[in-house]
């Protein structure tokens, strides 16, 4: 695992091949869960009673909004709606939407087969109607988003947009709504700070209520209640056509650019020669280590004697000289053929320079200035 920065405030993160494993697993407690029929029912039930808070406190927070005609609407809404998918994350519930990435997940990996995969989707589908349809009775009953009351008209208002929605248009927002939902769900999974893992559900699931994207288990809450009260717009027709276009919707944003993704984004990277693929700072020592000393470079050596001017280190080979190159510091004429001792003072131009080499011997005081003219 990778710790992340500022502080380890995100504390570990899971990689991503990590993160996948974690997911399998849960496809396959998912899956195995089923053959509890009560306890899948409870937790189904639950998720869609926690979704339907969401669009409860959506209502009740953004009707006086909507009523004054206020441009914060829908940010508001959005911001408030991220308790309903953090209850469902923390307090632990099975949702249809994050499961149609989950199960994929496990399907494509192996873990559990296709059909069994379907089959708990749908039932998780069917608990998750089943416990928005008993949540909305009870707010019906309470009273709190009654026709006279600003929530009560925001649900009207909710229901007449999605019934002028047309098909198409609810199954491309229910493919970019769980886009963001199942990112929340994925992004969580890979945290283990409890604040990081609230933090990223908020952001994504604000996006996409501001957004006015399509969620099929918030609108069962919705049309539930349009449905008890009597509101236009809510029949079960219209009720049917929206969980079946948003749901499928919802199934390719969650299964497929999500699930599928980053299953396939899970694979290993070889290398081009087939050994592990090395770091960048390892990649950029061996290629210094490999790059070749460009001819006519010398590199010095500790102890070895250099002339004053210039500073020309002996090693063993030869040492190239350009015409007039050689600095010196004091201006001593040198005979041609004379022998002149290392770190001796040269006058300029003294040397002849028709030679490119100056042969120096390892350990030797003396360099032979032996250039014919």
């Amino acid at each position: 695992m990778n710790r992340c920065l500022a502080g380890g405030t995100l504390g570990h993160v899971l990689t991503i091949s990590e993160a996948v494993d974690a997911q399998v697993d849960a496809a396959h407690h998912k899956v195995d869960l089923l053959r509890t029929p009560g306890v899948f029912l409870v937790r189904t039930m639950l998720a869609g009673a926690y979704i339907g808070i969401g669009v409860l406190i959506l209502a009740t927070a953004g009707g006086p909004l909507d009523a004054s005609g206020s441009g914060f609407a829908p940010l508001v809404k959005g911001l408030v709606f991220g308790v309903a998918l953090t209850i469902v994350v923390v307090a632990g519930a099975e949702l249809a939407t994050s499961a149609m990435m989950i199960l994929t997940q496990g399907a494509v990996r192996g873990a559990v087969r296709w059909g069994r995969a379907a089959v708990t989707l749908l039932a998780t589908l069917a608990g998750n109607l089943l416990g928005a349809f008993v949540f909305a009775l009870l707010v019906h009953a309470s009273g709190v988003l009654a026709p006279g009351t600003a929530g009560g008209a925001t649900i009207a208002s909710m229901l007449e947009h999605k019934a002028a929605e047309s098909t198409g248009q609810l199954f491309v927002r229910g493919i970019l709504c769980n886009l963001l939902v199942c990112l929340a769900i994925w992004c969580a999974a890979r945290l283990t700070s409890e604040g990081a893992k609230i933090a990223v559900v908020f952001a994504c699931v604000m996006v996409f209520i501001t957004s006015g994207f399509e969620h099929v288990v918030a609108n069962m809450t919705t049309f539930s209640l349009g449905i008890i009260g009597g509101l236009p717009g809510a029949t079960w027709t219209e009720f049917a056509r929206n969980v079946a276009a948003v749901g499928l919707g919802n199934t390719i944003g969650g299964a497929v650019l999500v699930g599928l993704a980053y299953v396939y984004g899970s694979k290993p990277v070889p290398a081009r020669d087939g050994s592990p693929a090395a770091g960048p700072d390892a990649s950029r020592t061996a290629a210094s280590e490999a790059a070749p000393i460009p001819a006519g470079t010398t590199t010095p050596t500790v102890g070895t004697d250099q002339a004053a001017a210039g500073a020309i280190p002996t090693a063993v080979g030869t040492i190239p000289t350009a015409v007039g190159t050689i600095p010196t510091a004091v201006a001593t004429p040198v005979a041609v053929g004379t022998p002149v001792a290392v770190g001796t003072p040269v006058a300029l131009g003294t040397i002849p320079t028709a030679a490119a080499t100056i042969p120096v011997a390892a350990g030797t005081d003396r360099a032979a200035a032996a250039a014919p003219r």
